[in-house]
């Protein structure tokens, strides 16, 4: 783990600055947490029963993250903080695809936080630049306040106060929602969970007692897809939970090859409202 993220990170426990203790990380409580061997380190407080993404799950986002499918994504999220130094917050990461995508070309740091342990094994390994903890979105995040540079939210929960509180006032908030029109085609004749089409509109009324909005744009793009990456991409998400792998690959294996749906999502940025 990164002696540069390290610096930015706060103790679930107390909310005290954590420092290196050899393998582990330690507040002035004496509170401790071990390094894994995979790089990563578990800051969620204890009694935390919220269930992350499988390992299943995770190795099929990465495995169609890695194809480039969602490439145009990632570019323009990394576009949105291309002129931000420091350090690069990412909730739920995930893999950590699209924080190490904003961290090429760059001097900047990254921290991912997912409450995934699968998911955080590959992200601190996903960029040598970048180092991963598990956290829950929902608590206190283990982040100093006003420690962040960045903020990057991509198909990820919210909270605005938490989000408000590690940004430094002059930060950057990078939101990534799916719109209605997200994968329509593979959703309808799947019967996949479909897209609140107020989803927009509920992310602006949730963000705006913190956040005031810079920019907001539409990224649109159609994909080409085999039986085997259309199967991933829905066992990447929430859709995973509700349905039967093996009907799954059924109706997929029986569509037209290869399956074209259109990825349609919003990206927005926003400044902390001071």
């Amino acid at each position: 783990m990164l002696d540069e993220v390290v610096a930015v990170l706060a103790c679930p426990h107390c909310g005290a600055d954590l420092g290196r203790a050899g393998n582990s990380l330690r507040c002035a409580a004496n509170h401790v947490f071990d390094i894994a061997r995979q790089g990563y380190v578990s800051l969620l407080p204890g009694g935390t029963k919220v269930v992350g993404d499988t390992a299943a799950m995770v190795a099929a986002r990465a495995d169609f993250l890695a194809a480039g499918h969602y490439a145009p994504i990632a570019d323009a999220v990394a576009g949105a903080v291309s002129d931000v130094e420091g350090c690069v917050v990412d909730i739920g990461a995930g893999t950590g695809y699209y924080l190490a995508r904003a961290l090429a070309d760059s001097d900047r740091v990254g921290l991912a936080l997912d409450v995934s342990k699968y998911a955080s094994r590959r992200a601190a390994k996903a960029h040598p630049r970048m180092s991963a903890a598990v956290a829950d979105a929902w608590q206190t995040l283990p982040v100093r306040t006003g420690a962040a540079s960045a903020l990057l939210n991509v198909f990820a929960p919210r909270n605005a106060v938490e989000m408000h509180r590690v940004l430094r006032p002059d930060g950057r908030l990078v939101v990534v929602v799916p719109n209605s029109g997200h994968l329509a085609d593979l959703v309808g004749v799947l019967g996949l969970l479909k897209v609140d089409e107020r989803k927009q509109e509920r992310l602006t009324a949730q963000l705006a007692d913190h956040f005031d909005l810079i920019s907001q744009r539409t990224c649109e793009f159609r994909l080409s897809l085999a039986a085997s990456e259309a199967e991933a991409v829905v066992a990447m998400g929430p859709s995973a939970w509700h349905s039967d792998p093996e009907a799954l690959r059924a109706q997929i294996a029986a569509l037209p090859q290869p399956i074209a749906p259109v990825a349609s999502v919003t990206i927005a940025s926003y400044r902390p409202r001071r």
